[in-house]
């Protein structure tokens, strides 16, 4: 049997994993979208379900006011002394020379919880882990941030990442103990971030990414007999990457951990994106993949197919494993009384501000709150594209009094990167459908209006909303008298991607499809959502 990449489809970026017993975990980074951290598990490394999300209430995580492709960044997962432990960063401040990152942990006994409020441990960089040595201690890495040098570019290269920094954990204390170590400052590549560490034969391995996380991102390994170093890079540098090979299905690999399977096979998970055919962009966003590695006489890890381009299948540890396809097609009609695992919302912890699901029971209502692309407080549930060709719908009950009042579906990225179809009003029309564009327009985020006019929706009745997309190609249609009637003209799908608008290393999610409401005049209108369905075509 075969593990087919990625293996987790879709926005899941910067993967931790972790095995207890004969059970797989995933962590991986969900940025401004919450609740924060996904978490998926597998028994087989071939199938995998997400089992939750725990950064889920306001002592954990308050994102409000977080920039695009803030928030929770590169989580590690690992598991000692009966409880899991789970480091993560939220970002405050990514562009310009300051990057404002906070490092934290939290805990609990089993991966359902319940887990802890976090305890703050630095904010001297990102990209925080924990290695659990076998003497009983406990060290602290991230990558260490200096907002005063030349920037990107210059002499050593890329010197705002100035190292990988190495501190001893206190778990009686719960803070950090001890001076800290700058132990690795990377290859020549640059950007060096990510770092994780594994102990084998009284040897240190330490792997991170480095090349940024666009077409030259790569996974390095190195090597020490201390753990503070001094540490030799890998023979070739990179264990995996794809920044030589431009034409490998799986790109911008790098960015993920070693684990070793209960018959002592090794694999290391990483982070990859396939892009459009024909065009350098990625509406799946980095999703993740695995390899196998094997180790040589020269005790070094190497991928088992040779190089370091990762490949698309893969060995599975278990060959009786059968690969267990998601569902071509799945409706949510929100009456369980929670919202579906599937979906996510924006920042906020307060969710019961911007939606409810009791009170109209078995519809999602959306509190519309401030404008589509805010930062703060916007009513946007959504799911994650994980297919390049799909179809969304979804039925509308929305009575608008005014055009600061609308409501929809919408294909969406970031504040300077959606479609929306959504249903408002028009002074001389009454209730209308229009389109809003925001077609990567950064970093101001204009809006277009694609419609040549608004259309008239005659009754007040619930109307129902399609979203077909089909590579770079997204069509919005309307329900009208029983027959589907296109709503404009077809737009431009692949700019809901990493690379669209600002470019590869300004945006690092992915696209999804969902509900949305706005209502700026302040009154808090709400709309009513009865049923989405998102089919895999």
């Amino acid at each position: 049997m075969a593990i087919r990449n990625p293996i987790l489809p879709g926005f899941n970026p910067d993967p931790s994993i972790c095995r207890v017993g004969s059970d797989y975990y995933i962590a991986t980074s969900t940025f401004e979208w919450f609740p924060g951290v996904q978490i998926h598990h597998s028994t087989d490394l071939v199938n995998w379900r997400l089992v939750g999300r725990p950064l889920d209430r306001a002592s954990q995580l308050d994102m409000r006011g977080n920039p695009d492709s803030g928030g929770v960044w590169a989580p590690c997962l690992s598991h000692a002394d009966g409880q899991f432990w789970l480091v993560y960063t939220d970002v405050k401040r990514l562009d310009g020379a300051f990057k404002d990152t906070h490092n934290y942990i939290v805990t609990a006994p089993t991966i359902e919880g319940p887990w802890s409020d976090p305890v703050y441990v630095n904010s001297s960089g990102f990209d925080p882990s924990l290695f659990h040595d076998d003497d009983g201690r406990k060290w602290f890495l991230n990558m260490v941030w200096n907002h005063v040098s030349s920037g990107v570019g210059g002499q050593p290269k890329h010197p705002s990442f100035a190292g990988i920094l190495l501190q001893e954990w206190d778990p009686k204390t719960r803070a950090l103990a001890g001076a800290a170590r700058n132990v690795f400052a990377g290859s020549a590549h640059g950007l060096v971030e990510g770092p994780h560490l594994f102990k084998r034969d009284g040897w240190y391995y330490l792997t991170t990414a480095e090349g940024g996380t666009g077409y030259d991102h790569a996974v390095t390994m190195a090597r020490s007999r201390a753990i503070d170093g001094p540490y030799e890079i890998h023979p070739l540098v990179h264990l995996i990457s794809s920044k030589d090979a431009p034409d490998a299905p799986l790109q911008r690999a790098g960015h993920g951990q070693i684990v070793v399977t209960p018959k002592g096979e090794f694999y290391h998970t990483h982070l990859c994106s396939r892009p459009l055919p024909g065009l350098r962009r990625s509406p799946l966003g980095r999703e993740t993949a695995i390899q196998k590695c094997v180790w040589k006489e020269d005790g070094w890890l190497y991928l088992e197919q040779g190089g370091q381009v990762p490949a698309v299948d893969v060995p599975a540890p278990d060959l009786d494993a059968v690969f267990v396809a998601p569902a071509a097609a799945e409706r949510y009609d929100f009456e369980a009384g929670r919202l579906p695992l599937d979906f996510q919302w924006l920042r906020t912890p307060d969710w019961q501000r911007i939606f409810s699901l009791s009170d109209r029971p078995g519809w999602l209502r959306l509190f519309g709150r401030e404008s589509i692309g805010s930062w703060f407080e916007q009513a946007l549930v959504a799911r994650r594209q994980d297919v390049f060709d799909f179809r969304a719908e979804t039925m509308l009950d929305f009575t608008p009094t005014g055009f600061q009042q609308a409501a929809g579906l919408v294909h969406y990225y970031n504040r300077h990167k959606f479609h929306f179809l959504a249903v408002t009003h028009d002074a001389a029309l009454g209730r209308v459908l229009t389109v809003m564009s925001c077609p990567g327009d950064w970093p101001d985020g204009r809006l277009s209006f694609p419609l040549s006019a608004p259309i008239p929706l005659p009754s007040e009745e619930p109307v129902e909303l399609a979203a077909e997309v089909r590579g770079a190609h997204l069509v919005f249609s309307y329900r009208s008298e029983g027959q589907w009637r296109q709503a404009g003209p077809a737009l431009d799908a692949s700019v809901i991607s990493d690379e669209g608008g600002r470019g590869e290393h300004g945006s690092f999610t992915g696209a999804f499809v969902g509900m949305a409401a706005f209502d700026t005049s302040g009154s808090g209108a709400y709309a009513d959502f009865d049923w989405f369905s998102y089919e895999r075509l």
